[in-house]
C-alpha cells in the first residue's frame, strides 16, 4: 500500500512538472511570437519604422506606386488612389475594379482620412523618385494617417532592387525577383542597343504634348528619361519642369531644334500635324518620322513615369534603331502586359496600341 502511494504522489509530481514546463514553454513562444509580430524597416530615404512581420494589406502612396505595386503584389491591394479610367479597364482584372478610392498624397494631394481609416492597411508605400522633401513628406503621411509609412527608390535604373526590396518587405521573394531580372534585362538590352547605335548615331528627338503640341519633355527631366537614354533630346532648355505636363516652347523653338524625329503624347496633335502648314515646316513632319504614343492601360513613356517606361525603351529603341534592336514588338508587349497588369494582350488590343506609333515593317 505504502509503495503504491509512493508511486502516485511521483505520478502527481511529474504531470506537476510536465504541466509548468508546457505553460513556460506556452508562454516563451507566446513572448517570441509577440515580439516576431512587428519588425524594422529602413526605407530609401534612411527613416527605420516599425512594420507588421507579415504584411496583408497595402495602399500605395500615389499613382507611380500604385502602377509598380500592382505589378508585385495587386492581391495586398486595400485601396487606390483614383477611379480607374475607361481605358484602364480594357486591361485590368475586374476583380480590382471595386477598390475604395483614397486619394493621393502627392499630385493632388487629396488623401481620404476616413476611407484610409475604414480600410485599415497595414503600410502606405510610395515608390518613384526621391523629391528633396522626401523624409518630411514621410513622416507627414505617417502623422497624418496613423498608418506605417515608407519610400522606395524607383527610377529606371533602381527599379530592380525596389521590386528585391518589397519582395522581402511582402513576403514575395520568388514574384519580387522576377520582376526585378525583368526591369534589369530591359536595362540591359537597351543598353546593347545604344551601344551599337553609339553617340554620333543617335536621332534627334522631341517629345511634344499638350492641346496645340508645344509642350515639350525638357532633357534632363525625370519625365525624359527614357527619351534621354535613346535619343539625342534636342529640347535643351535652362530651367526644366518637373511636372509632367512638360515646358511650353513656340514653334520657332521648335523650328531651331528641327528634330529628326516627333512624339506626340496622346491626346496631343498626332492627328492634325499633316495639315497644318506650321508644323509642315518640321523635317520630321516633312518626312512622316513622327509618332504617337501607345497608351493603354497607361502611357508607355510616362505620365505617370512609372515602370510603363520599361515598355516605352522596348518602343523606342525598335522605332528609333529597328536594324539595332530587332524586336518583335508584340512578342515583347505580351511578355510585359502579363508580368505588370496580369493581362493576356491580344492581338487586337496590341493593333490598336501602336496603329500610329511604328513604322509598319515593325509591326
Amino acid at each position: 500500500m505504502k509503495k503504491r502511494m509512493i508511486s502516485m504522489l511521483l505520478a502527481v509530481c511529474l504531470i506537476l512538472s510536465m504541466t509548468v514546463m508546457a505553460t513556460a514553454c506556452s508562454n516563451s513562444k507566446a513572448s517570441n511570437s509577440s515580439a516576431s509580430t512587428t519588425k524594422s524597416f529602413t526605407d530609401s530615404a534612411g527613416r527605420t519604422v516599425e512594420l507588421p512581420s507579415d504584411i496583408a494589406r497595402i495602399v500605395p502612396s500615389g499613382s507611380l506606386a500604385q502602377m509598380a505595386l500592382f505589378a508585385l503584389a495587386p492581391d495586398k491591394f486595400v485601396g487606390i488612389t483614383s477611379d480607374w479610367t475607361d481605358l484602364n479597364k480594357q486591361y485590368i482584372n475586374t476583380q480590382y475594379l471595386d477598390l475604395p478610392v483614397l486619394g493621393q498624397f502627392y499630385g493632388q494631394n487629396n488623401l481620404n482620412l476616413e476611407q484610409i481609416a475604414k480600410v485599415d492597411p497595414q503600410v502606405i508605400i510610395d515608390i518613384g523618385d526621391a523629391k528633396k522633401t522626401i523624409v518630411a513628406d514621410m513622416d507627414a503621411i505617417q502623422t497624418q494617417v496613423g498608418i506605417p509609412a515608407i519610400h522606395i527608390d524607383g527610377t529606371l535604373s533602381t527599379m530592380p532592387q525596389a521590386y528585391r526590396t518589397l519582395g522581402d518587405l511582402l513576403g514575395m521573394t520568388k514574384e519580387g525577383e522576377a520582376l526585378a531580372k525583368y526591369c534589369e534585362g530591359v536595362n540591359s538590352d537597351t543598353q546593347a542597343v545604344m551601344d551599337k547605335v553609339g553617340e554620333t548615331g543617335k536621332l534627334k528627338v522631341v517629345y511634344c504634348m499638350g492641346d496645340n503640341g508645344l509642350n515639350v519633355i525638357a532633357k534632363g527631366s525625370i519625365h525624359a528619361e527614357v527619351v534621354d537614354k535613346v535619343s539625342d533630346n534636342v529640347a535643351v532648355l535652362d530651367s526644366v519642369s518637373s511636372k509632367g505636363t512638360g515646358d511650353t516652347v513656340s514653334m520657332e523653338q521648335l523650328m531651331l531644334w528641327d528634330p529628326d524625329v516627333i512624339i506626340f503624347a496622346p491626346g496631343s496633335v498626332y492627328s492634325t500635324v499633316a495639315s497644318d502648314p506650321a508644323w509642315q515646316q518640321l523635317t520630321a513632319i516633312k518626312n512622316g518620322k513622327y509618332y504617337e504614343v501607345p497608351n493603354g492601360p497607361y502611357n508607355w513613356m510616362g505620365f505617370p513615369p512609372s515602370v510603363n517606361r520599361y515598355m516605352g525603351e522596348i518602343w523606342m529603341t525598335q522605332l528609333l534603331y529597328p536594324d539595332q534592336a530587332k524586336y518583335k514588338v508584340y512578342d515583347k508587349a505580351k511578355e510585359y502586359y502579363k508580368l505588370f497588369y496580369h493581362c493576356d494582350l491580344t492581338q487586337d488590343q496590341y493593333n490598336a496600341l501602336v496603329a500610329n506609333s511604328l513604322a509598319k515593317t515593325a509591326k
